[in-house]
C-alpha cells in the first residue's frame, strides 16, 4: 500500500468495496501553489489522487477480474489526458497496468502482479488540491470479455510472468498497452497502443470496434475486429516504444506519434537516432493520410547531465489551431514542449523512408534535412524541467486555457523493479510516487 501522505482521508477496503464507483474518488495531498516570477512558467496548481485499492476498482467495474491486487493502489491514468468539456475534468486512460522487471539468470522478465488488470478509461475531475474519480469504463471485446494489459505475440512481445517472475504467463492476443485518448464528437473514444502498436478504436461504452495495425502483423486469434491499415515499416518499433501520443485536429483527423525512432535497420540504430514519426489519419476514410519526421533535441538539451540518447521519448500531443501540435520531448526526470506545424510538403507517406530496405534509413541519417529529408520546424513553448513543481514523467498534456496548460504524470502503480518490489508475503513495496495534475501558467502569447 502507498504510505500514508499526511493531510489524505485514506479509502480502507473494507469501505471501498461497498460503495459505488463514483464514491472511490479518494481525497488529495494538500499541496502549495507555487509562486514565480510574473512572465515566467509556474505551477499555479497541484492536485493528487489518493489511495484506491485496484482489486477493488477493477471488479467493480467487471466482477472478477482481479483475484490479488498484491497491495496495489490505481495508478498508471497519467499515460495521457484530454478534457471533458466541464472545467477540470478530463479523460484519462491507463496503460497495460502494473509491470516490472526482474533479472532471472542474468535475463530480464516482465512481470505482470495483476494479469487480470483490465485497462481502463478513468474520467478525472480535479478540485483545489483533490483528482476524483467521477466515471471508469472498461475496454471490452466485441462479446464483452476483459481486454487485459497483456502481451499480443510470443516471438515478438516481451514474454510475461507472475509478480516474482517465477511463473509464466499466457500471451492474449486482445491486451493493449494503451496510450493517448482523445474523444470523438459522436462519444466514441480513439487510443494508441504499443504493442501493435495499433490506434484503437472504442465505442463510449469501451467495447473495441477495429484495432488498426501495421501491414504484415498478422495479429490472429482476436475478439475484435483488426485491420492492417499502418505502413508496415512500424513493425520495426522498440519494445515497449510503439505509438505514445494521440491528437485530434478540428477538422477530426488523429495524428499519432511514435515513442521513439524505429529500430530500422536495427536495435543499435533506434537507440542512437533522433529521428522519430509522427502519423495523420482519417476516421472517415480509415486510412492513413500523411506521415511526418521530427527530430529529437540533443538528450543533454532535454535534460542536462543525460548522456543516454535513447531515452528520449515522445509522450503527449495536443492540436493546437487547425495544423499546429504541441510535442512533448521528455525523459523520465525533464520535459520539453514544442510546436510544430503539419506542413504537407513535409509528407514522406509511401516513401522511401517507409522501406525498410532503404540503407542509409531515415533513422541513420545524422541530419535528415541535409539529406533532403523535410524535418517539421519546431518551436519551444516552455522547458518543464526549468519550472519548480512540475513532477517527473509527464506522460499527458492538455490545454485548459489560452496560456494554461494540465499535466498529468504516470506513477507507474507504485511499482519499482528487481526483487524489492514486492515484500515477503507478496504485497507491493509502494515506490511513494503518487499521480498528479499540475496546472501551468505559461506566460501570455506563448501559443
Amino acid at each position: 500500500m502507498s504510505p500514508h501522505v499526511p493531510g489524505r482521508r485514506r479509502v480502507q477496503r473494507s469501505v471501498a468495496a461497498a460503495v459505488p464507483l463514483a464514491l472511490l474518488g479518494a481525497l488529495g495531498a494538500a499541496a502549495p501553489t507555487m509562486a514565480a516570477p510574473s512572465g515566467s512558467a509556474h505551477v499555479i496548481r497541484t492536485a493528487t489522487l489518493g489511495d484506491i485499492p485496484l482489486g477493488d476498482f477493477s471488479n467493480a467495474l467487471l466482477p472478477g477480474t482481479v483475484d490479488d491486487d498484491h497491495g496495489v493502489d490505481l495508478g498508471g491514468i497519467g499515460s495521457d489526458m484530454y478534457p471533458a468539456g466541464a472545467r477540470g475534468e478530463f479523460w484519462t486512460i491507463t496503460d497495460r497496468g502494473p509491470n516490472g522487471q526482474i533479472k532471472v539468470d542474468g535475463s530480464k522478465r516482465r512481470t505482470f502482479p495483476v494479469p487480470g488488470f483490465d485497462p481502463a478509461i478513468v474520467k478525472i475531475r480535479v478540485t483545489g488540491d483533490t483528482v476524483r474519480v467521477l466515471q471508469a469504463i472498461p475496454l471490452t471485446t466485441s462479446s464483452g470479455k476483459p481486454v487485459t494489459g497483456l502481451p499480443n505475440q510470443q516471438g515478438r512481445d516481451e514474454a510475461p510472468y507472475s509478480f516474482d517472475a517465477r511463473t509464466a504467463l499466457d500471451y492474449d492476443p486482445d491486451g493493449l498497452d494503451a496510450e493517448g485518448i482523445v474523444r470523438a464528437k459522436d462519444g466514441s473514444f480513439w487510443l494508441v497502443d504499443e504493442y501493435g502498436p495499433s490506434l484503437v478504436h472504442l465505442s463510449a461504452r469501451g467495447k473495441v470496434l477495429a484495432r488498426y495495425v501495421p501491414e504484415g502483423l498478422n495479429l490472429t486469434g482476436t475478439d475484435y475486429p483488426v485491420v492492417e491499415a499502418l505502413p508496415a515499416v512500424l513493425l520495426h518499433r522498440k519494445a515497449n516504444r510503439g505509438l505514445e501520443g494521440l491528437a485530434q485536429l478540428p477538422c477530426g483527423d488523429l495524428v499519432m506519434a511514435m515513442q521513439s525512432p524505429l529500430s530500422l535497420p536495427d536495435t543499435d540504430a533506434g537507440k542512437a537516432s533522433r529521428n522519430t514519426r509522427l502519423l495523420r489519419f482519417s476516421p472517415r476514410k480509415k486510412a492513413v493520410t500523411a506521415e511526418y519526421v521530427y527530430r529529437f533535441d540533443p538528450v543533454d538539451v532535454v535534460d542536462p547531465g543525460e548522456d543516454d540518447t535513447s531515452e528520449l521519448k515522445i509522450s503527449s500531443v495536443v492540436a493546437v489551431g487547425g495544423d499546429g501540435l504541441l510535442v512533448e520531448e521528455r525523459t523520465d526526470r525533464a520535459a520539453r514542449l514544442h510546436v510544430v506545424r503539419l506542413d504537407h510538403h513535409a509528407d514522406v507517406l509511401g516513401g522511401r523512408w517507409d522501406d525498410d530496405a532503404t540503407s542509409p534509413s531515415l533513422e541513420q541519417l545524422a541530419d535528415p534535412a541535409a539529406s533532403g529529408v523535410p524535418v517539421l520546424t519546431k518551436r519551444l513553448v516552455v522547458d518543464l524541467g526549468k519550472v519548480p513543481g512540475v513532477p517527473g514523467k509527464i506522460e499527458g498534456v492538455a490545454r485548459v486555457g489560452r496560456d494554461t496548460l494540465a499535466l498529468i504524470n504516470d506513477n507507474d502503480f507504485g511499482m519499482t523493479d528487481g526483487t524489492g518490489a514486492f515484500d515477503a508475503q507478496g504485497r507491493l513495496v509502494d515506490s511513494g510516487a503518487e499521480t498528479t495534475v499540475t496546472y501551468v501558467r505559461l506566460p501570455r502569447g506563448s501559443f
